[in-house]
C-alpha cells in the first residue's frame, strides 16, 4: 500500500470534534430520549421506564464513544499533502478514503470558520472541483491561509499550462 500523506491536522481539532459531537448527541437525546422520561412521569409504565433507561444508557455510551474513543483515532487517520500536481487527502476509521485531486480540476479554494473553530483559532480549507468539494478541517488559521493560497496558485498554474 502506498505511503500516507505527511501532514496532520492541528491537535486542537480533537476538542472541536468533541464539542460538535456532544452537541449533536445531546440534541438527539433531547428529541429521542426525553419523551420517554416525560411519558414515564405521566404514566409510570414499566416498559416506558425501561425505554427511558435504555435511552439514557445509549446517550452515555454515545458520549464515551464519540468524545473519548473516536477523536484520537480520527485525528491519527486524517492526513493531507500538497504537491505541485495534486492535493492528497486520506481519512476514515473503518471506511478509509483517499482522494487525489489534480490541480487542473480545481475551480475554487477557500477557508471556512464556524464559531467553534474560531474559538480554537482553527479554519477549514475547501477545494472545489466540478465533482464536488473536499475539505481539510482543523488547520491553524495561518496554515489554512497558506494552504489555500498555495492551492489556488498551483491551480492557476495548472490552468495556464493547458
Amino acid at each position: 500500500m502506498e505511503e500516507l500523506p505527511r501532514n496532520q491536522l492541528s491537535p486542537k481539532i480533537k476538542n472541536v470534534w468533541r464539542i460538535n459531537d456532544a452537541v449533536w448527541l445531546t440534541v438527539a437525546f433531547v428529541f429521542l430520549g426525553l419523551p420517554f422520561l416525560a411519558a414515564y412521569a405521566v404514566t409510570a409504565s414499566p416498559w416506558i421506564l425501561a425505554a427511558a433507561i435504555a435511552a439514557v444508557a445509549l446517550y452515555g455510551a454515545g458520549l464515551v464513544l464519540w468524545l473519548v474513543v473516536l477523536p484520537p483515532i480520527r485525528y491519527a487517520r486524517w492526513r493531507y499533502e500538497l504537491s505541485h500536481d495534486f492535493l492528497d487527502i486520506a481519512k476514515g476509521i473503518v471506511w478509509r478514503k483517499r482522494y487525489i485531486i489534480p490541480f487542473i480540476r480545481v475551480q475554487n479554494t477557500d477557508t471556512r470558520q464556524g464559531p467553534i473553530l474560531r474559538a480554537f483559532g482553527l479554519s477549514s480549507v475547501t477545494v472545489s472541483t466540478a465533482a464536488g468539494e473536499h475539505e481539510i478541517p482543523g488547520l491553524d488559521n495561518e496554515v489554512a491561509g497558506q494552504l489555500r493560497d498555495k492551492a489556488a496558485e498551483l491551480a492557476r498554474i495548472a490552468q495556464e499550462d493547458v
